[in-house]
């Protein structure tokens, strides 16, 4: 009995795992699309630049909107990864400042100072990958961005 379970179980998990993703594709690569139902948004992609304050570094985008816009509470990107590695890009919310959008990191931490907010990254096919807010994000605007770069791909959440 214990054995023919096993064996179903098995079965059924090699079906979950062959299932293919048959959603719209980016066409660009390298830069995560914001997924609302069969059709893709581009992020904004762009440069930060880097500005060193008194009390930390400020990573700012200029104009006070992304383009790229979503409903989602929760969204989910598409990404079609050549040289960007998917599990390395990070989300944060920006502040909207004097006509610009930016980041701000403290040089000293602070309990509640700016964070990372959490993806969930997952695999598709090949090179194809879906990134999914972990959490609920506040209306307002938005970057994904890979570790150690000044690279931005701006949204906003509404």
């Amino acid at each position: 009995m214990v054995m023919r379970l096993s064996t179903l179980f098995l079965i059924l998990c090699g079906a979950l795992l062959a299932q293919k993703y048959s959603g719209p594709t980016p066409q660009k690569p390298d830069v995560p699309y914001l997924l609302h139902a069969s059709k893709l948004v581009e992020t904004e992609g762009g440069e930060a630049t880097e500005e060193k304050r008194k009390e930390g570094t400020a990573f700012v985008v200029s104009g006070v909107t992304a383009k790229a816009r979503t409903p989602m509470a929760e969204p989910i990107f598409v990404m079609a990864s050549e040289k960007l590695v998917a599990d390395r890009l990070q989300l944060y919310k920006m502040d909207v400042k004097n006509g610009h959008r930016e980041v701000f990191i403290p040089f000293k931490p602070k309990r509640d100072g700016p964070r990372a907010l959490r993806l969930t990254v997952t695999k598709l096919t090949g090179n194809l990958y879906k990134l999914e807010a972990a959490e609920s994000l506040d209306p307002g605007e938005y970057s994904l961005s890979p570790e150690n770069s000044n690279t931005v791909f701006c949204f906003q959440v509404y």
